[in-house]
């Protein structure tokens, strides 16, 4: 199918890993977004953007995690921004009982005490006595990932075309990603809303995302350079978009406290919540209809930025050779 015409629509973390990787492999690409400015209402602008396997683990089936393995090696191979420095767990004493159970549902990782956390966090000397180091985890800008994605597409030849509806009426092979728009189209998707804040301060700095396991509301906190922190919670069960609200506001920046006292003097720089789309094992899926010529490509809960090179390399086998192995295809 090298050189056939296809339209990826949506430009979120699936949809611009679908259309790169596809204009790489030769075929010509669209890129069909309904918003007229990049990512303005994708939900991975959103993303804490951790590359973290092991960690995921914890609370996603296995799948996730071993196709994550192989996304992070893609990512590492593919996107100059990706930093390598693992991923830190801690837990204050009290909480000793969450770190365990964490342990005991992950593999990849150390056991660290107080000495080896002040080694590799020097912010957080003193104030854990035990934590986890995943050493072989990745993070990333999400915002400044997206853009290269973008900026890549555009230099390899693909068409985008902002600011634009479609139908299934388009020519050629269509593979949507729509997230939570494709909502009508596929009866067994549902909302998980994604909150998070955007934070600055030079009191501290991390080299690697910090999760701290909180029975209030457990964070990841990722730095982002410049002085700059994305404090995340991972899921909400709930499908509105609008702004967070106050209690969700406290939580998280209330977490964060907690986690180091300094960032009680940082800077707010902006709060924001997405809708991700997950289907009810929290698997995303493919799904193949209209013999072929529709793919949706959807169901990211929160992995959107860990397995979206894997699904894109899955739809990319498709339409090569029209393998369509592995627990990713379902049926519609």
């Amino acid at each position: 199918m090298n050189n056939s015409s296809i339209s990826v629509v949506g430009a979120g973390i699936f949809g611009l890993w679908q259309a790169y990787m596809l204009v790489r492999a030769g075929h010509r690409v669209r890129l069909i977004e309904e918003s007229s400015t990049p990512f303005a209402q994708a939900s991975s602008r959103w993303a804490g953007a951790m590359i973290a396997p092991e960690c995921e683990a914890e609370g996603a089936p296995i799948i996730v995690r071993d196709l994550g393995r192989e996304a992070l090696r893609i990512w590492r191979e593919g996107y100059p921004g990706t930093v390598d420095n693992g991923t830190l767990v801690v837990a204050h004493g009290r909480d000793a009982g969450d770190l365990a159970r964490f342990a005991s549902m992950t593999e990849g990782h150390v056991a660290v005490d107080a000495s080896r956390i002040r080694e590799l966090e020097p912010a957080l000397a003193g104030r854990f006595e035990r934590g986890l180091y995943f050493a072989g985890e990745s993070h990333l800008d999400a915002r400044k990932a997206l853009g290269w994605l973008l900026d890549e597409f555009r230099t390899l030849g693909g068409e985008v075309l902002l600011g634009t509806k479609w139908d299934e009426r388009t020519d050629g092979v269509i593979i949507d990603c729509r997230g939570i728009g494709a909502q009508a189209d596929l009866a067994s998707l549902r909302g998980v809303r994604g909150e998070r804040v955007l934070i600055q301060t030079r009191d501290i700095s991390f080299s690697r995302p910090v999760r701290l396991l909180h029975p209030r509301q457990p964070i990841y906190v990722v730095p982002q350079g410049g002085g700059r922190f994305v404090v995340g919670a991972s899921v909400v069960e709930r499908e509105d978009d609008g702004p967070m609200t106050l209690k969700s506001a406290l939580d998280l920046l209330g977490s964060a406290y907690a986690l180091h006292p300094s960032f009680g003097e940082a800077s707010v720089l902006e709060m924001g919540a997405g809708v991700r789309p997950a289907f009810p094992d929290n698997v995303p899926r493919i799904v193949v209809e209209s013999g072929g010529r529709v793919i949706r490509v959807n169901g990211a809960y929160r992995h959107g930025f860990l397995l979206a090179p894997v699904m894109a390399r899955e739809v990319q086998r498709y339409l090569s050779d029209g393998r369509r192995e592995g627990l990713l295809f379902s049926r519609p």
